[in-house]
């Protein structure tokens, strides 16, 4: 499988203190790859290494097999997008113009970027009509988030980083960008690299998760590892702390977000019905007798869920 990112030893020092130290983590191409961790993990000083907002002081960050510091910083950057939690969305110019700089940079045909404009701003449920004239000043704080999520893809960078991007939403905004990303994710197939503090929104998101303390990478796994086997004990209240501590619950968000859902039918009434108090190891047997299943409409998941699109689901994930 194709790496985009390696860290070989890298540390970063403030003076006398190391925000990380001694680093060494691989990032898959097409991956969303989570970094989770209190304040002061050293999770932020990790992302902005990447597009060299901070330079290393020791190691080496390579960049799909290249020494990132050999590369020029203004192509690096151009191949990058960058979203923040402070929204930073260019306060004299448009909706639409602020999707357009990047692609304009890149000197892309402009049919191609007003294409691209009016496609991301439907794909995120924002009409281009009402919205590609209007000032940031005059969206709501959801919506500018939206506006800044797609103007980091519109350039269809390698690499998108995303500083906890959320965390300043109210929780129905922030459930909303989650499903956003996962579905932008999913249809782009870039390299993400997201950080946050919430482990429930790490392993909502995550393909895996690089669980940071005190400047060192403690854990490295997929939501399912980290969940049955934590590397010690900060990892396991960082995970019991999650809202959702069910990763088959977060699993079949995951499919339903992503479509792998079919909506139900009458035909479908007599099929069995599973929760998330369950297992993925429980539903195989009645997929295998049944050929489907019906998700629980207590969990606002309602839908048929065939071994297919189980099958399919679980391939494409092991794959990233």
């Amino acid at each position: 499988m194709e790496s985009s990112i390696e860290f070989r030893q890298v540390s970063k020092q403030f003076g006398e203190n190391y925000a990380v130290k001694q680093l060494n983590l691989t990032i898959q191409a097409g991956e969303l790859f989570v970094l989770v961790g209190a304040s002061g993990s050293g999770k932020t000083t990790t992302l902005k290494m990447i597009n060299r907002l901070e330079e290393v002081t020791s190691g080496t960050i390579y960049y799909h097999g290249q020494p990132l510091n050999e590369l020029p910083l203004r192509q690096l950057r151009l191949q990058m997008g960058y979203v923040l939690q402070q929204i930073a969305l260019f306060p004299n110019m448009t909706v639409g113009q602020n999707i357009s700089l990047i692609p304009e940079m890149k000197r892309m045909p402009v049919t191609e970027i007003k294409t691209r404009v009016k496609d991301l701003l439907n794909e995120v449920g924002l009409d281009p009509a009402t919205y590609q004239q209007r000032l940031p000043s005059d969206l709501s704080g959801g919506e500018q988030q939206r506006v800044g999520i797609i103007r980091a893809f519109a350039g269809q960078p390698k690499v998108v980083l995303m500083d906890e991007p959320f965390s300043a939403l109210d929780p129905i905004s922030r459930e909303q960008l989650q499903k956003l990303t996962l579905k932008i994710h999913q249809r782009l197939n870039s390299t993400i690299v997201f950080v946050t503090h919430d482990m429930n929104e790490a392993l909502q998101l995550g393909d895996r998760i690089g669980v940071m303390q005190h400047g060192q990478l403690v854990q490295v796994g997929t939501p399912d590892e980290i969940a049955q086997q934590p590397a010690n004990e900060f990892v396991s209240k960082m995970f019991a702390s999650a809202q959702t501590n069910d990763i088959y619950g977060v699993y079949l968000n995951r499919l339903k977000v992503l479509g792998y859902l079919e909506p139900l039918t009458a035909a479908d009434q007599q099929l069995p019905v599973f929760d998330s108090n369950q297992t993925i190891g429980e539903v195989l047997p009645a997929l295998q007798t049944h050929g489907a299943v019906r998700i629980n409409d207590e969990m606002a998941l309602a839908g048929k869920l065939t071994k297919e699109q189980l099958l399919a689901f679980m391939i494409n994930f092991k794959n990233k």
